[in-house]
């Protein structure tokens, strides 16, 4: 919206400021931030007051577990609102990539928070059907595929791009939409099954998100692109500024959300910001990029998916619980000690992820 605010600039005034991508993208950070720490409070005293016994405990879950009885969930509707209000503040409105990536994620945050009003009103883990909720995932990813699709320059539409081989294309053809809704659900779930302790998931998705934005940042620009040799994707920058609202709205969200947490991010949160990260990806056409940025949360799912299927098969777990960060706990790690050692992971395989840039 303060985009517009270059109408009124000659080219060498304050106003001007407006045109740069990373001039906003500073401003959308800000606003995220000041949103979080101004309506953290009242949102969370709102939730505690409505909410009653807050988010319920799982009764198979680790002990330490249940001294967080009472803690309100629905946490995620602070980062939700931070990252709306500043990506309408501050990005190009009439970017479409903006508004496919706002689309996903106010999409999946409804999900969510249907998801997260259920549990509380029934005083159970059984929200909304895990069936529907791949169902309507499904059609979201569906619509912002092909949205994205449409305006992929005509020699990416439909193609897979490969880090580091940068003359590599894979043609998916009609297969394309089917595999970005795959990347888009399974993002958003796969940051929902790490959502399990305070703060775990939060920084990873700050982290993911942050690189996502400067890999979006670069391939928007034909002069990053060219020196780098990588895929440019025109419009693409704008989503650095919807990133910045990811991580200033993540910092607010933290600082009430850091052990021990005042408020659970939930399913209104982790579905919403997972959901997110897997739409840039496919806007950017960096979705395998995506699986290393976002590696922690790979192995978090592919932790559930193996503890299952082994059970199925066998009656024996190969975890003492799933997703594996309960595994830890079950082993005797404290809580601060696994959520700091994930973050440096997280770190570790963004900064990997960022080197694809580079390395061809």
């Amino acid at each position: 919206m303060l985009y517009w605010l270059t109408a009124l600039s000659d080219g060498g005034d304050f106003f001007n400021l407006f045109r740069y991508i990373t001039f906003r993208a500073g401003g959308a950070f800000l606003t995220a931030l000041l949103f979080g720490f101004f309506f953290g409070k009242p949102l969370i005293n709102v939730l505690r007051k409505r909410q009653g016994k807050g988010q319920p405990i799982r009764h198979d879950g680790p002990d330490g577990h249940f001294a967080k009885a009472g803690t309100p969930t629905m946490g995620g509707l602070l980062i939700v609102g931070a990252l709306l209000t500043s990506t309408l503040l501050w990005a190009r409105l009439d970017n479409p990539f903006v508004w496919m990536v706002l689309f996903v994620t106010m999409s999946f945050a409804l999900i969510g928070f249907a998801d997260d009003y259920a549990k509380v009103k029934k005083q159970n883990s059984d929200g909304v059907s895990g069936k529907v909720r791949l169902l309507l995932g499904f059609v979201i990813a569906a619509i912002a595929s092909y949205w994205a699709a449409q305006f992929h320059p005509e020699e990416l539409t439909n193609q897979l791009a490969f880090p580091v081989f940068k003359d590599t294309l894979l043609n998916l053809g009609y297969l394309f939409v089917p595999f970005a809704m795959i990347v888009i659900v399974g993002a958003a779930n796969a940051v929902n099954l790490t959502d399990g302790l305070d703060g775990l998931a939060i920084m990873p998705v700050m982290i993911a998100a942050g690189t996502l934005g400067v890999i979006a940042y670069a391939v928007g620009r034909v002069d990053f692109t060219e020196y780098l040799d990588v895929h440019y994707v025109p419009g693409t920058g704008e989503i650095l500024i919807f990133t910045m609202g990811i991580f200033g709205g993540g910092l607010g969200f933290l600082w009430y959300n850091a052990p021990p947490a005042a408020v659970f991010m939930g399913d209104t949160g982790s579905l919403a910001l997972g959901g997110a990260l897997g739409a840039i990806a496919v806007a950017t056409k960096h979705e395998i990029v995506l699986a290393i940025v976002g590696g922690l949360f790979v192995v978090e799912a592919l932790s559930v998916i193996v503890q299952v299927l082994y059970f199925k098969r066998t009656g024996k777990r190969v975890f003492l619980m799933a997703p594996i960060h309960h595994h830890y706990e079950k082993k005797g790690w404290a809580e601060p000690q696994i959520v700091i050692r994930f973050w440096i992971i997280s770190l570790i395989l963004a900064l990997i992820g960022l080197a694809t840039l580079k390395v061809r």
